[in-house]
């Protein structure tokens, strides 16, 4: 299981509101706020774990105008165990948060 710290956690969860849809890593930027030196070994690490399938996009890039994109995806461990991650992490912050625990 990869680490859980912040950044991961907001990958993950990026992941999980994407609601099984892919995303390409810009999205992903977008969506946490993180950099690509943040965001693309963290997708690495949870490919690892087994979290997350990629695939290339199958296009001609110079038809598109730009470069290919790699789209990420949650595998169904990757879904179950990123809503566990995301659950216990809110149930923690939840006491410094004034929040009631889901």
């Amino acid at each position: 299981m990869p680490r859980m710290t912040a950044s991961v956690l907001k990958v993950v969860a990026a992941l999980l509101a994407a609601g099984g849809d892919e995303r390409y890593g810009l999205q992903l930027m977008q969506a946490t706020g993180l950099p690509s030196g943040t965001l693309y070994p963290i997708l690495v690490r949870l490919q690892q774990a087994g979290w997350v399938e990629s695939r290339w996009e199958q296009t001609d890039p110079a038809a598109e105008g730009r470069p290919a994109r790699r789209y990420y995806l949650l595998t169904a461990d990757g879904t179950a165990e990123a809503r566990r991650e995301v659950a216990l992490m809110r149930q923690q912050m939840s006491p410094f948060l004034g929040e009631a625990p889901a």
